[in-house]
């Protein structure tokens, strides 16, 4: 956790709002967080996909890391780690952020990943697409709607959600690709 200093001792100024505490969501898990001050983030999303949902009037921020589109190709996987799947951990993901205040209704969901990083000639399964579609169908079937995105290509993204208002800053290394 990061720790601001109340006061810049040298100038007597405040230091500008930021996040204070930052939320690492690795591959097939999440996070929830209420706390405006929080920043939920993930790393490395390759062919993975970041499903994130943001109440501004609960002020809740969430953020899934998923790695394969369905829970039945390792049913064992599933029950030891359900966060892995889109089948089962989207679900996951919007029941913890309900116990959180979260409203279905204002939700925003905006999507990242879902990239196909293997090399291109070799044989692909499509994992990346196969991924998006999954997470889209899902929400599609439950009336939720996809309101931003960025995904598909060829690249690893890594993704910065805050809590405070729902911004979704997306980078491919250290460069900034687009905020949602």
């Amino acid at each position: 956790m990061t720790q601001r200093a109340a006061v810049d001792t040298t100038t007597g100024v405040a230091p500008p709002p930021g996040p204070v505490r930052r939320l690492t969501v690795g591959i097939g898990e999440f996070a929830v967080s209420n706390q405006p001050d929080d920043l939920i983030v993930t790393h490395a999303l390759g062919s993975c996909v970041a499903v994130c949902l943001f109440d501004p009037v609960a002020g809740v921020a969430a953020m899934l890391h998923f790695l394969l589109p369905e829970s039945k190709i390792n049913a064992e996987r599933a029950r030891d780690q359900p966060g892995a799947f889109a089948d089962t951990g989207i679900p996951l993901l919007f029941q913890q952020a309900y116990r959180h205040g979260l409203d279905k209704k204002r939700a925003i969901v905006k999507l990242a990943g879902g990239a196909e990083t293997v090399d291109k000639g070799t044989a692909s399964f499509q994992i990346g697409r196969r991924n998006v579609l999954a997470a889209k169908n899902l929400l599609w079937r439950n009336g939720v709607f996809v309101r931003g995105e960025h995904v598909g290509g060829d690249i690893a993204r890594t993704v910065h959600l805050a809590t405070r208002d729902g911004r979704m800053q997306i980078f491919s290394g250290r460069e900034e690709l687009t905020e949602l």
